[in-house]
């Protein structure tokens, strides 16, 4: 049975560490690290879309959500347009680039949330895995505020929001796939 929260992914990131655009990446069988995660997802979440600055450059049919702030590479601008572009209460929401999170994480992070929560985030080693968790309409406001301030470090809204922080044993799930030697790392993994 597919999970009924939308999941997003995240994959509007600048990509500095990489060097190129990682959400383009080639990764197993897939032109591109994002439709991988796309097709996966997809067997797991009823509904899939992907937060980006710009749908232009995929060239795959998908539920895009294009960030509404072109200017601002922070997943602030992500979760304004992501709540004005979807009328729900909470979303699920993981990057990119860590294509090793499985169904065991997600429905451990959905069955820990509730609705007096802002938000249900994983932690993995002491960590706070901002891209891996689940975010409720109750922060726009925060988001809002963020954004008019000049202000984006999701760590510093969850450590002052009600947030419940699950935690995780097994750190190669939450490989994270920063620069090339991450990239490489991942590909050897598949094997």
């Amino acid at each position: 049975m597919l999970l009924d929260i939308p999941c997003i992914i995240f994959a509007g990131g600048k990509s500095s560490r990489m060097g190129e655009d990682k959400a383009l990446l080639p990764f197993a069988d897939f032109p591109t690290l994002t439709h991988y995660q796309l097709n996966r997802l997809s067997k797991i979440f009823h509904s899939v879309y992907i937060s980006c600055k710009s749908k232009e450059k995929f060239d795959f049919q998908a539920n895009f959500i294009e960030d509404t702030n072109k200017e601002l590479f922070a997943p602030t601008a992500a979760f304004i347009s992501i709540f004005s572009h979807l009328n729900v209460d909470k979303v699920f929401v993981i990057s990119v680039d860590t294509p090793f999170i499985d169904t065991e994480i997600f429905t451990y992070l959905i069955k820990n949330d509730i609705n007096q929560y802002d938000a249900t985030v994983a932690i993995v080693d002491d960590e706070i895995q901002p891209l891996c968790g689940i975010y409720h309409r109750s922060l726009l406001e925060r988001f809002l505020e963020m954004e008019k301030n000049d202000t984006h470090k999701l760590h510093y809204l969850l450590k002052n929001s009600n947030v419940n922080f699950v935690n995780f044993e097994d750190k190669e799930k939450f490989l994270n796939l920063n620069n090339q030697e991450e990239y490489q790392q991942a590909l050897q993994k598949l094997k």
